[in-house]
């Protein structure tokens, strides 16, 4: 495990690294979707900066609402996602209806970040060893964590790696379907297998059961994939009987498209 990493005197936390890599994957994806769009390329800027500042701030006051812990507020410990995701789509919808992009389309570009986002970040959890491993195993794969920041040595399930190959799996498919599909259904999926995956590992996780076999986290995952399923159905049910998909720039809301060819300003380089 690598908890810290020391540079010439200075020493860098790898979770907060994985977090601002995360935060720049996530971006990425943004920006190619705004080109997609024919929607400004640096607003990808704009859409991460409210989307970590909700994120941050959101997993923060989730942890000390669940813990009850208001001295890790400041701390570099406490997020959690839910907390996270909420508070970071809270903030990217104020935005998004400030520019006048929050439509179906858009809520789409969110899903494949949130899953690259969520995969990438439990990078930092694995070299960090901070406590979201899971319970003890005798699997070959099944590691320590002695040099954790909630250190191990009992061999456990190395729930961090699970989660990134399944949320990255995630992630491509919500990327490759992302033309394929009516408006807003990509984000009702996101929220669907997000759910299932987070409801499935956290069994073998090394987390505290509040209603019979039940973690919290186990519980939002249920009301996520709830939601997830009532969205999908609600946007199918509103489709009309054609099954084509509108072009991805004719699905721009036309206050953006309108923002967009007004510009005059060169487009920078993707993220």
């Amino acid at each position: 495990m690598l908890p810290e990493l020391h540079i010439l005197g200075v020493t860098l936390q790898t979770f907060g690294l994985a977090l601002a890599f995360a935060l720049v994957c996530s971006g990425v994806l943004v920006a190619w979707r705004l080109r997609e769009l024919g929607l400004p390329v640096d607003w990808a800027y704009e859409i991460m900066f409210f989307a970590g500042v909700g994120g941050i701030a959101g997993a923060k006051l989730w942890y000390v609402v669940e813990k009850g812990d208001l001295g890790s507020l400041f701390s570099g410990t406490g997020l959690v996602f839910y907390g996270g995701a909420i508070g970071g789509a809270l903030a990217v919808m104020a935005y998004a209806r400030y520019r006048g992009i929050l439509d179906h389309r858009l809520f789409d570009m969110g899903a494949p970040a949130l899953a690259i986002g969520y995969a990438v970040g439990r990078i930092g959890c694995q070299l960090a060893g901070d406590g979201d491993y899971g319970i003890p195993s005798n699997l070959p794969w099944a590691m320590a964590y002695p040099h954790g920041t909630v250190p191990t040595t009992v061999p456990v399930h190395p729930t961090p790696i699970y989660e990134l190959i399944v949320m990255g799996g995630v992630t491509w498919w919500l990327w490759r379907r992302r033309d394929r599909v009516r408006p807003g259904e990509l984000i009702g999926w996101w929220a669907l297998l997000a759910g299932i995956e987070r409801f499935l590992v956290e069994f073998i996780r090394r987390n505290e059961d509040i209603a019979g076999p039940f973690s919290l986290a186990q519980i939002v995952s249920l009301v996520l994939v709830a939601a997830g399923g009532w969205w999908l159905l609600r946007v199918r049910s509103r489709a009309q009987s054609s099954t084509t998909v509108p072009s991805p720039r004719a699905s721009a809301p036309r206050r953006a498209r309108a923002a967009a060819a007004s510009s005059s300003s060169p487009t920078p380089t993707d993220l």
